[in-house]
C-alpha cells in the first residue's frame, strides 16, 4: 500500500496538505484579511445563490449543515471562490465537549481557512470559545489585526454563559486587536470595538413577517 493510499485512509485531509502550523498542536496559521462591505447568508445556501459576487458567507449553523466542506472540500473551491468572502468553518468547540475534540474542530477550522486562502478566496477568521482553559489554544493560527467573525448565539442564554462569553470575547479583543469584529447576533453592551452585526436568519424572517411580507 503507498503511502498516499494511507493518507486518504487514516490522516483525512493531510494527503492534501500539510500546513507547518503555529502552537503546541500545529493549527494552520491564517492570514489578515480587512472588511468588506457585503450580505452574508449561511453556506447551507451558498450553492443555490444567484449573485455570490455580492454576498458572503458563513457558517453560523449546525455543524452537520456544512461537515461536507471537510470530508470533500475539493467539491466547493470553485463555488466559494465566486463569493466575495468566506468566513473559517465555526465547527463546535462546546464546553461539555472533550478538550481532544475542541482542539479537532479548532484544527479543522484552520485547516479548511489556510486551504480556501491557498485558492485565492478571501477567508474572515471565525473565533470560536470554549473554557476558559481554552484561551492556551483557541487564538492559535488567528491573524493579528484585520477582521475577525464571532457569534452570540447560544452563548449568553444564563448569567454564567454571558460572563464565560464576554471574557473570552475580551480576550480575543487584547490578543488579536481586530480592527473590524462582525458579530452574528445580539451583542452585549458590554463589547466593544468596531463591530458590524449580522443579523441571524431567524431574527430577519421575523422582521420581514412583522412587516406583513
Amino acid at each position: 500500500m503507498s503511502i498516499a493510499t494511507k493518507r486518504q485512509r487514516n490522516y483525512e485531509n493531510l494527503e492534501r496538505r500539510i500546513f507547518d502550523g503555529v502552537g503546541v498542536y500545529g493549527i494552520p496559521q491564517i492570514q489578515p484579511t480587512q472588511f468588506k462591505q457585503c450580505d452574508f447568508i449561511g453556506f447551507n445556501y451558498a450553492t443555490n445563490c444567484k449573485d455570490r459576487e455580492n454576498k458572503g458567507v458563513h457558517f453560523f449553523v449546525d455543524d452537520y449543515q456544512f461537515n461536507r466542506l471537510w470530508t470533500n472540500i475539493g467539491r466547493y473551491i470553485d463555488m466559494l471562490s465566486q463569493f466575495k468572502c468566506v468566513m473559517s468553518p465555526d465547527f463546535s468547540t462546546y464546553t461539555d465537549f472533550p478538550k481532544a475534540i475542541q482542539i479537532y474542530n479548532h484544527y479543522r477550522k484552520h485547516w479548511v481557512g489556510a486551504y480556501l486562502q491557498e485558492y485565492g478566496i478571501d477567508v474572515i477568521p471565525t473565533i470560536s470559545l470554549s473554557t476558559r482553559d481554552s484561551f492556551e489554544w483557541c487564538f492559535d493560527g488567528e491573524p493579528v489585526g484585520g477582521v475577525v467573525a464571532i457569534s452570540s448565539q447560544g452563548c449568553i442564554a444564563s448569567k454564567e454563559k454571558r460572563k464565560l462569553f464576554l471574557d473570552g470575547y475580551h480576550e480575543m479583543a487584547t490578543r488579536l486587536q481586530p480592527e473590524t469584529i462582525i458579530f452574528y447576533g445580539k451583542v452585549p453592551d458590554e463589547c466593544n470595538g468596531n463591530i458590524v452585526r449580522v443579523a441571524p436568519f431567524s431574527e430577519r424572517f421575523n422582521e420581514v413577517t412583522c412587516n406583513g411580507w
